[in-house]
This record gives structure tokens, sequence and C-alpha cells, in this order.
């Protein structure tokens, strides 16, 4: 049934030699396939003449956790709790232990696809231990006692089916150990209320002073296995989110408790949107160094500044504090230089990860869906920034927005075939804000000219550029799927969010790709300034429509959330509300609470949107009036019921 993660755990720390940086990705962020970040700095470094090397503790963690010796130790915690304090979850887990441990390794290999025929026995429902997550299988329940996951899988569709189940299965196991050994842990969002939004670092001081909890306890045996076998002098550590912040100060903590001579630096998306007014000097007690924005330009910087070569007055967009330890001060430094235009940058590389041990987990039976966390992608960008940059909700006053930077269709082929050359794998998700339509037709017509065949998927904008011909062309090309942002669907509030489109306009754009065989995704958003309840009942029956008609195939709605670095937070009174007052910061800034007028109670027409929307997804309730999702009384819609198939036919 393959190696039990066990064995391939130690598989993945033979020794390396040693490295002047590396970039460690830390738990958590996906579990199917690397978060870029390393990637993308790893080969820049290198190509710069840098030693480099990269590791994935978020991977290593799940994997430790869940093999039959970290199974093992969860069930010795549970059974050091009083009989009384057992919640009926634990005790479930501790009477089934030994199929527990029996199929925690299997199903691991098999979610990494390296024993498919086990699916057979998965999807049988007999092999596997059950608990309270495969409850929600009751929703798809056949009144005539058959398969009620028919309707998704059918009679030869065992390897997804498998998959499925075995998600359930991953998913009751994270359960158990967040109620029995770390009530913070999550398979993305781990422990981010501690860093979210925080303006002090009060909460994250105080978790990281206390015991180490189990997870806590596995991660920094495997911290110190990546620092044995790389022996590196500089570590790198990217939080794209806040629920990664929390394991990257574990990393640091464990790195500057062994050997405090390693310098380590702290980047990523989060950083760059939360810790731009940083001052709190507790934070350089884990870390030397705090990067802003893009790495490449910082850490060359910091490079020649530890080499000798300039002074510590000459860094980039860099936080230190001064003095060695305690209370020194926090300083922010930042040399005019310009940055690494983005046809520099290099071409990434994920050389050192194991591509083999990732996961590819099905939690939603939505073919558009689940690609967030199904297969191994490698993941490009198409441009840096956005070429729109003017939506009202979005960070456009930041850099990774608000600096557009494109490069040539030659050389983003050139690095397409780069990566695949070196992965073997042909899929690519390109993660770009919203890429530029004229990019990806050149992009197309650069593939079809070396005759070169991918799949791909990506985000883009629904602007009226996506014509019905170029949808096709993009199909050929190796398109699959692209997602956007319909966000409101209301011509008002999209006009007053400045997105730059209409909602007949996107049902055109988006038809235009499922006519191709592109499976469409929309980003939804509610609560958004002056939204009334009419707005919201009328952007479900929008959202209705557009999947009656074939339109889009998924979506998402997000609570909008204002943040101090949009035009919202910049201006609150073009959009007729009052921004709250933040009290003092010194750690995260980013959101900000707001006084709308409307005083709609958009939180529980949340919880309406969000399952009409689940519905919609599996095919359900499409010819059912919208009022029907909401618990309390809502007006009718405006909107004619044949809107989006009358503007369809208009054009």
């Amino acid at each position: 049934m393959g190696a039990p993660p066990a064995v391939a755990a130690s598989a993945m720390s033979a020794p390396a030699a040693a490295c002047r940086v590396l970039s460690l990705i830390p738990p958590m962020t996906q579990l199917n396939t690397p978060y870029p970040s390393t990637a993308y700095l790893t080969g820049f470094l290198r190509s710069r003449g840098v030693a480099a090397a990269q590791d994935d503790l978020a991977l290593k963690l799940v994997l430790d956790l869940f093999s039959a010796a970290g199974l093992a130790a969860l069930r010795d915690q549970i059974r050091a709790l009083p009989a009384k304090q057992r919640p009926d979850l634990l005790t479930a887990f501790d009477a089934q232990f030994e199929r527990y441990a029996a199929t925690a390794g299997p199903v691991l290999a098999f979610l990494q696809g390296r024993d498919p025929t086990l699916a057979h026995r998965i999807a049988s429902r007999a092999f596997l231990p059950e608990g309270p997550r495969f409850a929600s299988l009751d929703v798809y329940y056949d009144p005539d006692g058959g398969d009620p996951l028919a309707w998704a899988f059918g009679a030869l569709g065992v390897q997804d089916k498998a998959r499925h189940l075995a998600t359930l299965y991953l998913n009751d196991l994270a359960d158990v150990l967040r109620e029995a050994a770390d009530p913070r842990f999550e398979f993305v969002r781990y422990a981010e209320s501690l860093a979210m939004a925080q303006p002090t670092f009060a909460p994250l001081a105080a978790a990281l002073a206390a015991p180490p909890t189990l997870v806590d306890a596995s991660l920094q045996r495997l911290t110190r296995a990546a620092i044995e076998r790389h022996a590196p002098q500089l570590v790198l550590l990217s939080v794209p989110f806040p629920g990664s912040v929390y394991a990257a100060f574990r990393i640091a903590q464990t790195i500057k408790a062994d050997n405090p001579a390693i310098v380590t630096v702290l980047g990523g998306g989060f950083v760059n949107t939360e810790l731009r007014e940083l001052s709190d000097p507790r934070v350089f007690d884990y870390f030397d160094f705090v990067t802003l924005d893009d790495g490449e330009r910082p850490l060359l910087a910091l490079l020649e500044h530890l080499d000798g070569q300039r002074g510590r007055s000459r860094l980039v967009r860099t936080y230190v504090r001064d003095g060695d330890a305690g209370s020194g001060a926090v300083r922010y430094i930042n040399l005019a230089e310009p940055d690494i235009p983005f046809a520099e940058v290099g071409t990434p590389t994920w050389d050192g990860l194991p591509l083999d041990r990732y996961l590819s987990i099905l939690d939603m039976l939505n073919p558009m869906h689940r690609l967030w966390s199904d297969g191994r992608w490698n993941k490009l960008t198409v441009a840096h920034g956005c070429y729109w940059k003017k939506c009202s909700f979005c960070d456009v006053s930041l850099d990774y927005i608000g600096r557009y930077d494109g490069i040539a269709a030659t050389t983003l082929v050139d690095r397409i075939e780069a990566v695949v050359a070196e992965t073997g794998q042909t899929g690519f998700h390109f993660v770009d804000e919203a890429a530029p339509p004229k990019a990806l037709k050149a992009m197309a017509d650069e593939l079809a000219r070396r005759n070169r065949a991918i799949s791909w998927w990506g985000n883009i904008r629904f602007e009226k550029s996506f014509t019905p011909e170029l949808c096709r062309q993009l199909a050929d090309s190796g398109c699959i799927a692209i997602s956007g942002g319909l966000e409101v669907a209301s011509d008002r509030l999209l006009k007053l969010m400045k997105k730059g489109v209409s909602v007949d306009q996107v049902a055109r754009v988006t038809k235009g790709f499922s006519d191709a065989g592109i499976l469409v995704h929309a980003y939804l958003m509610y609560g958004f300034p002056t939204q009334t309840v009419q707005d919201t009942v009328d952007a479900l029956e929008y959202v209705r429509q557009l999947f009656d008609a074939g339109c889009i195939q998924s979506g998402f709605f997000h609570r909008f959330v204002c943040t101090v670095h949009s035009p919202v937070g910049q201006n609150p009174d073009e959009y007729g509300v009052k921004l709250k007052p933040l009290p003092p910061v010194s750690f995260a800034k980013n959101d900000v609470g707001f006084i709308d007028p409307t005083g709609v109670d958009h939180d529980s027409l949340g919880v309406a949107l969000n399952k009409a929307l689940y519905n919609y997804m599996h095919g359900i309730g499409l010819e059912q009036d919208v009022r029907r999702w909401f618990d309390v009384k809502v007006p009718r819609p405006r909107v004619p019921r044949n809107f989006i198939e009358r503007a369809l036919a208009a054009h």
C-alpha cells in the first residue's frame, strides 16, 4: 500500500548540502501543492548565484501528525484526560483507534497518488472508520436505498468518490486533534485569530510563551530536522495568510533557541498588508529582519548588508530593532532602490520540495470548486500587480496590486517550459490578481506556435475583451477554468465599486467561457457599503439565473471587509459610511470597522446566501424563488426572472 508517512518523512529528511538561504513554507497554507513564494525566491536567488534551498513544513506537519506514530501520540493525550472530560468524539476515536492506525498511512498514500488501487476499498464504505464528518453525505440521501453519491460519481467515478471519502476521514481526524490537543488547529486557518488584524503582539506573545501543544512539539521536531539537513545561515519565513503566522513564529522561536546565530527573516502577504506600522520590539525576539512587499530587492540588500558590503542604513523596505534585545526601538529602513523588473526575477523552482507527497483532497463535489485543493498545480504569474487597480474594496494602494509590470509572451512560455521540464507536470495555476486579456491571448498564440500542450486556470476580470472567439482560443491553449469577481451582482453597487463591469456583461462573458468548455467560478460579496436587503435579494436572483443559464458553475460569497489600504478605507465619505476608530496599533493593522447608515444585519443574510449557493453548486433549487433561502421575511426580487436569458439573447 506504499510507504507509510513516517517512512516518507524520514526519506524527505536525507542530508543535504549546506545552503546560504533556506526558505520555509510554514503551516498552514495548502496541502495539494506548494505555496509559490519559496519557489519564486529560491529561483531568483539561485539566478543571482546564491546557494538557496526550500522546504515545506506545512506538508510535513500534517504527514507527521496523521502518521501511525502521530495518531498514537494523539491517543495517549486523549487517555491522559479524565474520562468525564472526553467528549463523544474522542471516546469514539479511542474505541476505533486500531482501525485509524491501520488506515491512516494507506489513506495518505492514496491521496498522494501513490496507491490508486486502494480507491476500491475506500469507496466500498467498509474500509474507513466513519466519524461525524460523514454525516454531510446525508444531504445526498437516496430514498430508493441506492448510493447517495451516485449522482456525483456515477458507476465509474471510483477514484473521485474515494478521494472525497478519504477527505472526510482526514477532517474527522482534524476534529479529534482540535478537540484533544490544540483547539487552534485548522488545515488552512491555523490559529489565525492570534494574528489577523491584532493591534498588539500580546495574544501571539502569550501563545508563544505557553507550553507547546502536541502540534507545537511536532513542528519543533520538524524544524530542527530541516535546519540540521540544510545547515542554513539565513532562514526566510513567508507568511501569506494570518493562518500561517503563529506557526512561523514557533519555527523562528525554535531556531533562535537552538542557534541564535542563524538569521531569521519574516515576509509575505500577511506582512505586506498588516504589518506596515509595526513597532512592537518583541517581534524581533524571533526575527532579525522583517521585509515588506516583493522580497527580491530587500533580500539582495540584506545579503549585501550581512556580507559587510553596505551598512544597516542601506537596507530596502526592512524593519529592524535597534540594540541586541529587550525594548530597543523598531526602525523602518528603505533605501530608494528600484524593484527587480518582473522579467528579471527568474524562473521559480520547485527543486527540493517533495512533489510526490502532496495530498489531493476533494472536499467539495463541485467540479470547479475542487481545483483549489485537488491536484498539484505549478503556480505562475502572468504579470505583476493588477492592470485595472481601481476596485474600491481592494488594496490598490499596496505594491502587490498597484505596481503593474508585465512580460513578453516568449518569456512567460519559456518559464512554463522550464517548469514542465523540472517537475514533469503540465498543469498550471496562474495566481494573478487579474490576468490581462492581451497577455493571455499572446500566451495562447505562443503556446500554439511552439505546439506546447498544457492545462491551466487562473483569475481574470469579466471584461468585454474576453470575446467568445478569445474564449475558444484560450480553451484551445489549455484553459480549463477561470475565476473572476462579480462581487455584488448589482449594477448600482458595481458602479460604486468601480468594478468596470455590469451584470449583463458578466453574463455574456461567462457564457462565452462556459460555451468554450471552460468552468467558471464567481467571487461574490455581500455587506458592501449602502447595500440594502433589496440589493441582496436582487443579487441572489442574478446569481441564481447565472447558474441556471449555465454561465457559472461555482461561486463563493465573501463578507465585505473594509481595509485601511482600500479606497473605501481611505475615503469612506465617498461610500456613505463612517469608519470606527482603531485602537493604538503596534502590530497588525488591516481590517477596520465601519458604520453603514442602512443598518442591515448582513451576517444573518449571509447564512441564506451561502446556503443558496451551496445548493446551486450542486444543481439544487435553481427553479425556486430565492426568498425561500432566508429565515426572515425579505422583499420580492425586482429582477425579472428572465433577465439573464434576455441579456444573452440580445447579445
